[in-house]
C-alpha cells in the first residue's frame, strides 16, 4: 500500500474519532496527516513526511488550538433576555416606591421598585434600570 494511502486513513480515522471527542486536538493531528499524505503523494520521502506531520501537529496543538479555545469561551457579545434591559433608559408611568410602581422600558411596561428602598420616584422621571428581579425591573433616577 502506498504512504499516502496511509496517511489518509489515518486522516480519516482521526476526523472520526474527533467527531465523538470534540476536543480539537485530534482534528488537527488529522489535518496534520493530510499534509503528510500530500507530502507522501508528490514523492517526498518517509523522513519528510514524518517532519511535515511533527510540524503542521505542533504548529496546530500550540498555536491554533489555544486560539481557537480561547475564541469558543468567549461570552457572547448580544445580550438577550431580562439581561438586555440592564443599563437602558426607563420613564416612570406611576410614582415608584419600595411596594408598587411602573415603568416603560422601551416600549414595554414593567412593574417596578426603587434599587434603594427608601427612594420613592415621582412620576415622569427618567430613570437607568439597574437590575430585574424576576419581572420587577430595580431602577435610579438619572442625574
Amino acid at each position: 500500500m502506498e504512504a499516502w494511502v496511509i496517511w489518509l486513513i489515518v486522516a480519516a480515522v482521526l476526523g472520526v474519532v474527533e467527531l465523538f471527542t470534540l476536543t480539537l486536538a485530534l482534528g488537527l493531528l488529522s489535518a496534520a496527516a493530510l499534509a503528510a499524505g500530500l507530502t507522501a503523494a508528490v514523492g517526498l520521502p518517509p523522513a519528510a513526511q514524518a517532519v511535515v506531520f511533527v510540524a503542521t501537529s505542533a504548529a496546530g496543538l500550540f498555536v491554533v488550538r489555544p486560539i481557537a479555545q480561547r475564541q469558543i469561551r468567549r461570552p457572547p457579545p448580544l445580550r438577550s433576555g431580562t439581561a438586555a434591559l440592564i443599563g437602558r433608559e426607563a420613564l416612570t408611568l406611576t410614582d415608584v416606591t419600595k411596594h408598587a410602581g411602573r415603568v416603560r422600558i422601551g416600549g414595554e411596561e414593567w412593574t417596578a421598585r426603587p434599587y434603594d428602598p427608601d427612594l420613592v420616584i415621582s412620576a415622569g422621571t427618567e430613570v437607568d434600570v439597574l437590575g430585574i428581579e424576576g419581572v420587577t425591573a430595580l431602577v435610579y433616577p438619572r442625574e
